[in-house]
């Protein structure tokens, strides 16, 4: 007989709070795999903000941020007001995408899907160019409601054409497709309406760029994802009940429609708001949760936190990229981050084919 101290360490390891009816189902890799990612997240952050035409040493960078002086004024211009923002705007995006993509995918139980499933870009995509077409003097101000709007109404219109007494995760991808599809015609449509200048401006909005990003788009952004992500990591246990099924999660009591259209808000409202501060950015949130899901497992209590992780270290390393490849120009980050994710996807269909 094996003695008690030679059985196998189980897997997990299981928190619970002891006034509340909260626990969390954690990998015994999650502390390490979090540390390791904590790390290189940190050394990209500083890697990224030291790189430029105006070069910034690493330790000069670090004191910059936190403001102590550099003995050179224009160290501290050019973090605090040029690059930091930009960059932690990419970190934020990355790590709202690719939270909405693993919740997409826990919700569809389809590793393939991501935000824009739901129509968030093409929502976004045919309000923003139809209205440079349509307005006869666009006010770019209203570009950022617009685009949320657009998002989170194509979202919503999905999930009400899904809905037979019922919806259905089926249904739910047929549609995404469907409707994306047709925002896609509608945008092309309106582009060739437009002059130059805008289709060019156009086409950039629509790749996904954070150039000339601001404190205020961090602060948008920063108030969304605290506001969102928390109460979505409280529901992973939601989100693992519904991976047995719709009928195995009714009958362990989970009040499946109602979770999943909080979820779907919740993941659509994520997606969308990063449409209004850098436009649209593809891939994050399908490639993030797949490495994640590698790293620590299928477990959503796990799982969201480091496809967070993954996605902001994704973003900011695609946003180093998109400056150095063709320096001193530089790519819109959709374009980098498609150079990453587009070969990912095909991988993902090959190895579901085999």
């Amino acid at each position: 007989m094996m003695k008690q101290d030679e059985f196998p360490r189980p897997a997990w390891l299981a928190l619970r709070t002891p006034h509340a009816r909260v626990s969390f189902r954690l990998d015994r890799r999650l502390p390490l795999v979090v540390a390791a990612l904590l790390l290189a997240l940190l050394l990209a952050l500083v890697i990224s903000v030291s790189y430029g035409e105006f070069r910034i040493g690493y330790l000069d960078v670090m004191k910059a941020v936190v403001g102590i002086d550099t003995g050179d004024s224009r160290n501290a211009l050019v973090v605090q007001n040029f690059r930091l923002p930009r960059i932690l705007l990419a970190l934020l995006i990355g790590v709202a995408l690719a939270v909405s993509g693993a919740v997409i995918q826990g919700i569809t139980r389809n590793d393939l899907a991501d935000p824009g499933l739901l129509g968030i870009n093409a929502g976004a995509g045919v309000l923003v160019v139809g209205y440079l077409t349509l307005a006869a003097v666009p006010d770019t101000r209203l570009l950022p409601w617009l685009a949320l709007a657009g998002g989170l109404g194509a979202a919503l219109l999905i999930y009400l054409m899904t809905w037979k007494g019922g919806s259905s995760t089926l249904r739910l991808v047929l549609l995404g497709v469907g409707v994306s599809a047709f925002g896609a015609a509608l945008i092309n449509y309106f582009i060739t309406q437009l002059e130059v200048d805008s289709a060019q401006r156009a086409f950039v909005w629509l790749t996904g760029s954070v150039y000339g990003s601001t404190w205020a788009d961090v602060r948008l952004l920063g108030v969304w994802a605290a506001l969102l992500i928390p109460p979505t990591v409280l529901m992973a246990r939601h989100l693992n009940v519904l991976g047995l099924g719709d009928d195995a999660a009714a009958s362990l009591g989970l009040r499946v429609e109602v979770v999943r259209l909080v979820l779907i808000a919740i993941s659509a409202a994520l997606a969308a708001v990063t449409v209004t501060v850098a436009g649209t950015i593809a891939f994050a949130g399908l490639v993030a949760p797949h490495i994640a899901r590698r790293l620590v497992g299928p477990a959503h209590e796990g799982l969201l936190l480091v496809s967070a992780l993954v996605g902001g270290l994704l973003l900011v390393v695609a946003d180093l990229a998109a400056r150095a490849v063709i320096a001193p120009e530089e790519l819109p980050i959709g374009v980098t981050i498609a150079l990453i994710g587009g070969p990912f996807f095909a991988w993902l269909l090959y190895k579901r084919g085999r």
